[in-house]
């Protein structure tokens, strides 16, 4: 694979990840799983929202690397996944290294 394809990927990846932060929703999804892993009808029924939404803005968070589910029989328990902040940390502190040179 050339070069400009791979720095494109990994643009679009991180643009995606930045993207995943920018709706409230997603946002208070996060705070809630701060305090711990929780299922999606406990989210549900914490934010009042509806099921489709729900896992709507949990598949973003996902794959944005935000967020895990682990299945347990007929649920998921969702949970915080640290790397993918430690992640977003590296890249704006790499970002903000370039901008003061």
């Amino acid at each position: 694979m050339n070069r400009s394809r791979t720095l494109e990927r990994s643009s679009a990846a991180r643009a995606r990840r930045y993207a995943a932060l920018g709706d409230d929703a997603r946002v208070a999804i996060l705070e809630h799983l701060s305090d711990g892993a929780r299922c999606l009808c406990e989210l549900q029924n914490d934010l009042g929202m509806a099921p489709s939404l729900l896992s709507y803005h949990m598949r973003i968070l996902r794959e944005a690397g935000f967020v895990s589910g682990v299945r347990r029989g007929r649920r998921v328990d969702y949970r915080i996944e640290r790397d993918g902040f430690v992640s977003l940390s590296d890249d704006l502190d790499r970002l903000a290294g370039t901008a003061t040179r």
